[in-house]
């Protein structure tokens, strides 16, 4: 069995090629009858069997009527799947846990109706695609380790207009998102690591907490908390509040230091960066074989420091 689910994975990597971008051809769509078009097939049995018994040329007339259509309808449903391009978007972290969000966008030179998406039957989202516009989906997977979660193959299927068809296909839009460890509240022994240049109170600006310095021109990556928002109401434009901390005032988070297994340990780091990020300290975090990260504060730090513990001990992807 895992013989033939590899032959098979190699078989859609060959047809349908991972890509961040997928338009779908002849050659990627199939389609096959629905449990409704089987249904529809045996009824059109049945009353062409009635029409040969009874020489009806009525019941004849329907019987091939009906069939043209079911025919007629197969195309459209494969031509309502095929040339739709799909695109996988950027994704967001998370933690271990939490659903993973995926977004992809989906266009086509033509209408498109009733288009399923989903990693698996029975496939929930539906979406509609108008001509030459860009329709969003939002996907989700479950976490339950951290690391980089890569999205299985998506499928993609419809059945418009008449449900008696099903076109499908199935993609791979390399997509992939980081899952941060479960942030985890214990009250385990932090370190406090001080500059030589404490003893002597120098300070510093360093987006600090303590003493308030002035005002400073808003930069893309300052936090909104420090934008004062009085001087904007006034109309006098963005400003930072400033403040000075201490040299060397930062928080150590050592993972030597603290006890329990990897993944304990890991999750307790990731619960102290969200705490210190949260009230705007400065900290550093120290793995074993890695090198120092900080001492530093603010959204890029946060996210080097949670992207380190989400990867470490595993291979590099």
């Amino acid at each position: 069995m895992n013989r033939f689910r590899e032959w098979l994975r190699q078989w859609w990597n060959r047809r349908v090629p991972p890509a961040p971008r997928v338009q779908l051809n002849q050659r990627q769509v199939f389609i096959v009858p629905t449990g409704t078009g089987f249904a529809f097939a045996g009824a059109l049995l049945l009353m062409l069997l009635v029409a040969i018994n009874y020489q009806n040329s009525l019941a004849y007339a329907l019987a091939f009527l009906l069939g043209s259509l079911g025919l007629l309808t197969a195309l459209h449903t494969w031509r309502n799947l095929a040339g739709l391009e799909l695109q996988g978007l950027q994704t967001a972290p998370c933690f271990v846990g939490e659903d993973a969000v995926f977004n992809l966008a989906l266009t086509a030179k033509g209408a498109r109706y009733g288009i399923d998406l989903g990693w698996r039957a029975p496939l929930h989202t539906r979406t509609d695609v108008m001509r030459d516009q860009q329709a969003r989906v939002v996907l989700s997977l479950p976490t339950t380790q951290r690391g980089w979660l890569t999205a299985p193959r998506m499928r993609v299927e419809t059945r418009f207009p008449l449900g008696i068809w099903v076109a499908w296909s199935q993609v791979d839009l390399a997509m992939r998102t980081l899952v941060y460890p479960q942030p985890l509240d214990a009250g385990l022994p932090l370190a406090a690591a001080r500059n030589e240049d404490d003893a002597q109170g120098v300070q510093a600006l360093a987006r600090g907490t303590d003493d308030y310095q002035g005002l400073e021109a808003w930069q893309r990556g300052d936090s909104l908390r420090r934008v004062d928002w009085k001087a904007w109401s006034r109309g006098q434009g963005l400003w930072v509040k400033q403040f000075s901390d201490v040299l060397g005032s930062e928080t150590l988070l050592d993972y030597s230091q603290l006890q329990g297994d990897t993944e304990q340990r890991l999750s307790v780091l990731c619960f102290h960066v969200l705490r210190l990020e949260d009230a705007l300290q400065l900290y550093s975090l120290q793995l074993p074989g890695q090198a120092l990260l900080g001492p530093d504060s603010g959204a890029a730090h946060r996210d080097c420091c949670l992207s380190a513990l989400a990867l470490y001990g595993l291979e590099a992807a």
